[in-house]
């Protein structure tokens, strides 16, 4: 980043979308393109899946150490999923934040609904599949879960799209470089916004 535009404080970027979207394919393809962006691994009490790493895709915790952050207050967001928590730690995105760095969260629509009630500036991108054939179609290609889980999935991912209307922008993956170029330019358009490029021409920049 060019050090004249360098931000007094980052976005944080919530991305939401149903089980089977291609989120994290995409978060790949987005952080390989963009500096000065933080993923934030949340905190899951559900069991690693095949190619899972700890610290890398979740860090993955028992219940009772789940429940003893929350005791805490050491979380932004956390949220039960399908019987599992997932929660997101308060201290380390606020410290990217405060150092000028963008921050992205993977998280579900509950979570996503406190995080805009704590941060009202935070940035909402919902991520849809092409249709809801198509999203089963990938449930299915994973081979890691039955009939009746995958059921539950799609009937979980219809009630998480009536709150598409409380994001912010709305991305189709139908493919993943280009729901990644989307998620870019809604960044840059983020950057860009008046209020967080006014003091570049405060100071010893003014007119």
């Amino acid at each position: 980043m060019n050090p004249a535009k360098k931000k007094k404080k980052g976005h944080l970027i919530v991305l939401s979308g149903p089980s089977g979207v291609g989120k994290s394919t995409v978060i790949s393809e987005v952080l390989g393109l963009r500096d000065e962006l933080y993923f934030s691994v949340s905190y899951t009490t559900r069991s690693p899946r095949a190619g899972e790493e700890e610290g890398v895709s979740y860090h993955f915790v028992d219940r009772p150490a789940f429940e003893t952050m929350i005791a805490n207050d050491e979380l932004l967001e956390y949220a039960e999923y399908v019987d599992h928590y997932y929660g997101t730690s308060l201290r380390a995105i606020q410290e990217k934040l405060d150092q000028g760095i963008d921050v992205l969260l993977d998280i579900e629509v509950q979570g996503a609904s406190k995080v805009r009630k704590k941060c009202p500036d935070a940035v909402l991108i919902f991520i849809i599949p092409p249709s809801f054939e198509e999203l089963s179609r990938r449930l299915h290609g994973r081979h890691t879960d039955d009939e009746e889980v995958i059921a539950g999935r799609l009937a979980k991912a219809r009630e998480e799209y009536k709150q598409i209307k409380n994001y912010d922008y709305l991305v189709v993956n139908d493919k993943v470089s280009r729901a990644a170029a989307e998620i870019l330019a809604i960044l840059t358009a983020e950057d860009c916004r008046t209020e967080h490029r006014i003091h570049l021409i405060e100071g010893d920049n003014a007119l």
